[in-house]
């Protein structure tokens, strides 16, 4: 797998997501009974997951050809809290691709604690934005994404 991450060494958690990102806990991010709130796990899924667009070269190619992933569901399994101050890896990769949707699997890795968080996946659906309609994947999209993830779909 290819490594696209910070000069961290990254995790052996995270190792086989071919993007990490590595990110910092805030002190705003937890809740009332002091550790992270549940919703910033989807927040860190989220920048990896536009991470991943940038990194596997995806973002030209939806921007030329109007067509997207729209998030159509999430899923999160929490494992252990996280609280501040920690930094921690959420790791995005492809798991499925259908017609019009794939799969994007996630974990998110506590530098303090040495082990995964939580994790959990999402459905994205390849949406046209000048049509405003779910459309097939293109393609070239499914191309570029067997390519960054080193492997068939």
């Amino acid at each position: 797998m290819p490594i696209h991450s910070s000069s961290h060494s990254r995790p052996e958690a995270v190792a086989d997501y071919p993007v990490a990102v590595r990110l910092p806990v805030q002190w705003g991010d937890q809740d009332a009974f002091g550790h992270v709130n549940n919703t910033v796990y989807l927040r860190w899924f989220e920048t990896a997951r536009i991470a991943y667009f940038e990194q596997s070269g995806m973002d030209p190619l939806m921007e030329q050809r109007q067509v997207g992933p729209i998030l159509a569901s999430a899923t999160v399994h929490y494992r252990r809290q996280v609280t501040y101050p920690d930094h921690v890896w959420i790791g995005a990769r492809v798991a499925r691709m259908g017609t019009k949707s794939a799969t994007m699997e996630h974990a998110v890795y506590s530098e303090t604690e040495q082990q995964i968080a939580a994790d959990g996946s999402c459905v994205v659906v390849a949406f046209d934005y000048g049509k405003n309609h779910s459309t097939p994947i293109p393609q070239e999209l499914r191309d570029v994404i067997a390519a960054f993830e080193q492997r068939e779909f």
